[in-house]
């Protein structure tokens, strides 16, 4: 698979740099790294996210994914999770590709497509499948993109369209479709995750969750963990901690500052908690991680 997508790995180094760089293409994005040394949160947006060299290990609660170039990640929405990045085989770097969904566009392509009538509910929001030459080709022309940046206003939807169209089509086209559809389950559990997001440093609200996606309280609950392994109370609370962590690396604040800013009411539980998420209080675990960052790999 490594051969196949060499003309899309030179692509990415021509344009993108260590770290994640966005490309002129609208919502596209190329990352690029090297082996990390233990699970990292991450925030996985409502993307599709493609491996061109190296692997990645992504766990949501107790489910453990692992996908190379010979797969493509699907994430139905937002999702707080803890990620480990692993070189090729022979030591090159991590590569991988991701578009952001455009919900709008999903719902045109699959309106163009025969009908289908789905489940339903669509499961977890998250899914690995494996590559496919359709696939495969259709990405290369979305990349190629980056080397006729006047092509990209004209051309960059057209690949865009034709790509999310194989995508529809494959096995992952029931959670894809039901991205689109803004009033079933998912879309419902979207708002809401939105709205935590929007509000997550003040107190969670059922009652204002239930009002934006149009569900009961057990609907609500039933559906969102079904989607994210969590419950609205531990979605936000892992929001908050990502955050915390962010802030402390910056290293303009106390935790205890930082605690109170993303919507703790006591240093002592944001403390507990963030030991219980990432395995080190606080202090510690930012001497442990900016090391690792200053360490060469």
């Amino acid at each position: 698979m490594t051969d196949h997508l060499q003309p899309h790995i030179d692509i990415a180094l021509r344009h993108a740099r260590p770290g994640v760089t966005t490309t002129p293409i609208p919502r596209l994005e190329i990352g690029i790294g090297q082996v990390t040394s233990g699970t990292s949160p991450c925030l996985y947006r409502s993307m599709i996210c493609f491996i061109l060299q190296g692997s990645k290990d992504v766990a949501i609660q107790n489910n453990l994914l692992r996908y190379d170039s010979a797969q493509y990640l699907v994430s139905a929405l937002d999702l707080p999770l803890s990620g480990q990045i692993h070189n090729a085989d022979d030591g090159r770097p991590y590569i991988s590709v991701s578009l952001v969904l455009d919900p709008a566009l999903l719902s045109q392509i699959a309106a163009d497509m025969p009908p289908i009538r789905d489940s339903e509910a669509p499961g977890i929001g998250i899914a690995i499948n494996s590559m496919t030459p359709p696939l495969r080709d259709t990405l290369l022309r979305l990349l190629s993109l980056l080397d006729t940046p006047s092509d990209i206003p004209v051309l960059a939807s057209m690949a865009e369209r034709e790509l999310l169209y194989r995508l529809l089509q494959g096995p992952q086209g029931r959670l894809l479709r039901h991205i689109a559809q803004p009033e079933g389950a998912l879309g419902r559990i979207r708002r809401a995750v939105e709205w935590i997001r929007d509000h997550q440093n003040t107190r969670l609200r059922i009652d204002a969750l239930c009002d934006v996606s149009g569900m009961s309280r057990a609907s609500l609950h039933r559906h969102f963990v079904a989607l994210t392994s969590l419950s609205p109370v531990q979605y936000q609370k892992q929001l908050r901690l990502q955050q915390a962590r962010q802030l402390l690396l910056a290293g303009d604040h106390s935790a205890s500052d930082v605690a109170f800013a993303v919507g703790y009411e006591s240093a002592s539980q944001f403390s507990r908690e963030y030991l219980r998420q990432f395995g080190a209080p606080p202090v510690r675990d930012m001497r442990q991680l900016r090391h690792s960052m200053s360490s060469p790999v």
